[in-house]
């Protein structure tokens, strides 16, 4: 049996699960989209393929084989999007978590039958039903859990809120030795620009004591205040909001000195760079019309 061991997004990667993108249904409908950005693409006829987000997941997968990275992959379920396999499930210290996801997506859970049954059933964990979170929003890091939320109000008003108060405390009673800290985040099921879609979408951590931020993604000052106190301001890469809708924070860590990143995040992966980081750059621009990237597309199963 697998034992799922997480504890924070740096520490060196031993397995992972990686979404697929055979057999998405192409282009959806205005009304099928569940997110600002795709609904923007669908609008301009620029909605990615299947083949282009395909050859993209293979660049990352190829990433992953040259560090030798155990890579497994959901069953592929026809007309259902796959990409995305952060949100579905998401592993804290030796437990992976169930949660209740948004309803357009509740097709993809079956897919992760095949791994379920190589996880010990005692380490896996389903959100009672008032809960609701996607793996987007959830961050280990080390004593803490970082948690992208919308409170009550907002949740029930859009669609781009996908974790509430409820997954929010859930997590606190179910993890009681960290300490876990709630973000309220921005919300447009409008405008990508204005959407943080996910707590992944504005902040993620890199390196040991880094993390790159977009103060705009956040509905509150003080939460603000809260992260750059905690990282320290020079440890902190600030990006942009147009970096932001292009998803700049939505890399994916490997290792504690080692990202994937997106090729055309020319000032970011620089940035990186300049940090000591080793910058493994992938063409995932298409995939990202979709309103994810490359943490949205990686679902870690076990770190050192």
């Amino acid at each position: 049996m697998m034992q799922v061991h997480i504890h924070n997004e740096t520490a060196q990667l031993k397995a992972v699960l990686v979404g697929i993108a055979d057999d998405f249904g192409g282009t959806p409908t205005l009304e099928e989209c569940y997110d600002p950005k795709s609904k923007k693409h669908v609008l301009a006829g620029t909605y990615p393929t299947e083949e282009a987000c395909s050859t993209e997941m293979l660049a990352l997968v190829g990433v992953l084989n040259k560090y030798d990275i155990q890579v497994f992959r959901p069953k592929s379920i026809k007309g259902v999007n796959q990409i995305f396999s952060r949100d579905i499930a998401f592993a804290i210290e030796d437990k992976l978590v169930l949660p209740n996801i948004i309803e357009q997506r509740r097709g993809e859970t079956p897919a992760l039958d095949e791994l379920l049954e190589a996880i010990d059933p005692s380490h896996v964990i389903s959100m009672p039903s008032e809960a609701r979170a996607e793996g987007g929003d959830v961050m280990p890091w080390n004593e803490s859990i970082f948690v992208g939320y919308a409170e009550d109000e907002v949740f029930q008003t859009f669609t781009s809120a996908r974790t509430n108060r409820a997954g929010l405390e859930f997590l606190i009673r179910t993890f009681p030795d960290k300490t876990v800290k709630g973000f309220e985040l921005l919300k447009s099921d409008k405008d990508p620009r204005a959407n943080s879609l996910h707590l992944d979408c504005c902040f993620q951590p890199i390196g040991k004591d880094k993390a790159i931020l977009y103060k705009g993604g956040f509905k509150h000052a003080e939460d603000i205040a809260f992260l750059v106190n905690y990282f320290g301001e020079e440890n902190i890469i600030e990006i942009t909001q147009d970096e932001m809708y292009e998803m700049n924070t939505n890399i994916f860590s490997i290792s504690e000195n080692v990202i994937i990143s997106e090729v055309g995040f020319t000032r970011l992966n620089q940035a990186l760079r300049d940090l000591g980081f080793t910058v493994e750059e992938i063409p995932y621009a298409e995939t990202s019309k979709m309103g994810g990237l490359l943490r949205c597309s990686t679902m870690p199963l076990i770190r050192e």
